[in-house]
């Protein structure tokens, strides 16, 4: 499973010259909290370039009071690109948690510079392929773990001490690349719950399961609380889908379906 993912953000991996070129062909803007920069079902073209702060990735599912969230997405990060190539609507909202900054590209703009730089395209194409590869990942894993197996894996990621991870302490970066990685990204538990699938019952649930295996510990389980700033990293075998992650009782049922991440 993969909320933040591996990949070299898309600013990060551009050239100097290629950056400023990049930002110059739109303008910046400022998001507040819970502010949706793209969303779903809209058939707007534009694309986005996170320079400061963390956003959500979700999907609506069938149930369409329940949202699954496909990703968390960080500075440099490269947002939108799929309704600017074929001009479908969105499939994805992305949403600011805390206060985000971007560029803010048109889409003809970002097509005409794709046609005159091929590197910069291949970037694109890059990101594309990672991230079809990261949906079927997370398909198979909705598919074949209990809630308590995936919220392991979660935590193990959220943990991540990484300057790329967003419960990492802002950092400053160096190169083509954006700015500090901001403020710390703080889950609700039922955030934590679209993250994996689940109800927030039936997280809730496994976060005590864990902390019965002294995995987390309290307030310092950094999702069940805003004001928390990261989970422990985890040091059991449930983070590995060892013995523990089997479940005492029914299996937990996902809320959600296997979704692929758009925009």
């Amino acid at each position: 499973m993969g909320l933040l993912g591996d990949e070299l953000a898309f600013g990060r991996a551009l050239t100097a010259p290629e950056y400023e070129s990049v930002m110059a062909l739109g303008h910046r803007k400022e998001y507040a909290p819970d502010t949706p920069l793209l969303t779903e079902g809209d058939r707007t073209g534009h694309v986005v370039i996170v320079l400061r702060g963390w956003v959500t990735v979700s999907h609506i599912t069938d149930r369409g009071a329940t949202r699954l969230i496909l990703g968390l997405r960080g500075p440099g990060e490269l947002l939108g690109e799929m309704a600017a190539l074929d001009n479908h609507p969105r499939s994805a909202t992305v949403r600011a948690l805390g206060t985000v900054e971007a560029t803010v590209i048109g889409g003809d703009a970002f097509r005409r510079f794709l046609a005159t730089h091929p590197r910069v395209s291949g970037l694109v194409i890059r990101q594309l392929t990672f991230r079809l590869r990261s949906a079927d990942q997370e398909r198979s894993a909705l598919a074949s773990l209990t809630v308590l197996q995936r919220l392991a894996s979660r935590l193990t990621e959220l943990s991540r001490t990484a300057p790329t991870g967003p419960y990492a302490p802002s950092a400053p970066t160096s190169g083509a690349g954006t700015g500090s990685t901001g403020a710390v990204v703080h889950l609700a538990q039922d955030e934590l719950a679209a993250t994996v699938g689940a109800t927030r019952e039936a997280v809730a649930k496994a976060l005590r399961l864990l902390r019965t295996q002294k995995v987390t510990g309290g307030r310092r389980c950094g999702p069940l609380s805003r004001g928390v700033r990261r989970p422990r990293p985890a040091r059991h075998p449930a983070a590995r889908g060892g013995p523990c992650c089997r479940p005492t009782g029914p299996r937990s049922r996902s809320a959600a379906g296997p979704a692929a991440p758009g925009r």
